[in-house]
């Protein structure tokens, strides 16, 4: 597993990032390549690759993040419609190696998404 990735330095106050949440479990940041007018990054501070390495033990941390979602949706003038994403691996488009989920709103967004 990779120990040193951008989300890590984000993390780690290594790196500067626009923050739109933060608690003990997660940490919320707008995505510098944003897709939509809003684009937010929410990042468990657990190190978890992919969805694919999720485990029981992660159950709670998966649908706080969520939450998370659903509250920056409000925060932030999306909840009238917006998308939450988690890609998993490359294929898919996943180019970090950390668990997270894509706030996706401000816009309208086609399906599917491509």
């Amino acid at each position: 597993m990779m120990t040193d990735n951008i989300f890590l330095k984000i993390l780690n106050k290594q790196l500067p990032a626009k923050i739109a949440y933060e608690d003990d479990r997660c940490l919320a940041f707008h995505d510098i390549k944003p897709q939509a007018p809003v684009h937010v990054l929410i990042i468990p501070r657990k190190v978890i690759a992919t969805h694919d390495d999720l485990t029981e033990e992660d159950r709670e941390l998966v649908g706080h993040l969520h939450l998370v979602a659903a509250k920056l949706a409000k925060q932030l003038g999306v909840s009238e419609g917006y998308r939450v994403v988690v890609n998993c691996r490359e294929r898919a488009g996943q180019t970090v190696p950390h668990l997270h989920l894509h706030l996706l709103g401000g816009r309208d967004l086609a399906w599917p998404p491509g």
